[in-house]
């Protein structure tokens, strides 16, 4: 008797010490996460990077980054799909931003990783104790499965082509509506990347590169850019250059 009482207190000590250390490591993680948003929100601005300035002041960054490298594959695998969704895009864009940052000076993210590799092949990103590439964070974690073409207005690379940065970070509670902007600040506010101009739709190549993403043809793709750009579905498409100058400011 006297042993099935020690056994049963050791279990609870037990429990009550993951719980204890669960804790904690969300408190690390969210608080980690708010220091990032402050400078994030500091060294964006009109989808543009202060670069410089994330060199002087690497920490948040660093610490935000640390505690995802931290976090419990389990424990991660249980969350809602939205809050996955959320820290996934955090972390790529984030760990775009550490790579051009330790790669200075630089004028374009296409100058990192040399002649045979690609920067997005490199081992970079940092996940609940897995070390991978951007490539392998975007084309098999993110992309099909979660499988919402809007990924690809919130990813970004670095380049001015790209879809602007959010001055925030992505949230569970907020990330309907913060991809909706972005759909709406690309399609809407970026003319020198997408426009309707006449009977011509002009778009970013990223829409030629992930065709399947928006639907199985060009139709399905016009029907997705609809609510955005009113008449898309009568127009011809024609492709923008796209920029791959760093998107420094």
């Amino acid at each position: 008797m006297m042993r099935h009482t020690t056994v049963h207190r050791l279990l609870i000590l037990l429990v009550i010490g993951l719980l204890a250390g669960s804790a904690v490591a969300k408190q690390a993680l969210e608080s980690a996460a708010g220091a990032w948003g402050r400078q994030l929100a500091q060294v964006v601005s009109d989808g543009r990077v202060s670069y410089r300035t994330l060199a002087r002041e690497p920490g948040p960054l660093d610490a935000w980054l640390d505690q995802v490298a931290l976090l419990d594959p389990d424990s991660l695998a249980a969350w809602p799909r939205p809050r996955q969704l959320a820290l996934l895009l955090n972390l790529y864009n984030g760990t775009t931003l550490r790579l051009v940052r330790d790669n200075l000076p630089v004028g374009s993210i296409k100058e990192i990783g040399g002649w045979f590799r690609s920067p997005w092949s490199l081992p970079v990103v940092r996940l609940a104790g897995e070390t991978f590439s951007l490539d392998e964070l975007e084309h098999r974690r993110i992309r099909p499965v979660y499988n919402d073409p809007r990924i690809h207005v919130a990813l970004v690379c670095a380049a001015r082509g790209c879809p602007p940065l959010r001055e925030e970070l992505y949230t569970a509670s907020g990330l309907e509506e913060q991809l909706d902007d972005q759909a709406r600040r690309f399609l809407q506010r970026s003319p020198t990347k997408n426009r309707l101009e006449g009977g011509t739709l002009w778009l970013s190549p990223i829409f030629k590169w992930y065709a399947e993403d928006f639907g199985a043809d060009e139709a399905a793709l016009k029907a997705w850019l609809e609510p955005w750009l009113p008449g898309a579905g009568q127009a011809r498409i024609r492709w923008t250059d796209y920029d791959w100058s760093l998107n420094a400011r």
